[in-house]
């Protein structure tokens, strides 16, 4: 197999931070990064998920609820976590 180079710019910090987690797995940065493009090769894409931070739908109805709860005057106001407490054990 015929090696050939490739060039890449990232963040100084990025490079260093990566060089030093890759350094303490045992590899170097030539090696992480052929170990990326075989995986991307065994996987047919990119060797993991690639999704956006989006809330699933039982966060996104919780926090509906802690919205209600907050436009509520009638909702139970507390002072402290032990008030709180206190009343629930009431």
């Amino acid at each position: 197999m015929q090696n050939t180079s490739i060039t890449i710019r990232t963040d100084k910090e990025i490079k260093d931070r990566v060089k030093n987690l890759y350094a303490a797995l045992g590899m170097d940065l030539t090696t992480a990064v052929n170990v990326f493009f075989r995986q991307s090769l065994l996987h047919n894409g990119m060797p993991f998920e690639i999704t956006l931070d989006v809330p699933n739908s039982t966060t996104l109805a919780a926090l509906a609820e802690g919205d209600k709860m907050i436009n509520d005057p009638a909702a139970p106001r507390y002072s402290s976590v032990e008030a709180l407490f206190e009343d629930l054990m009431n």
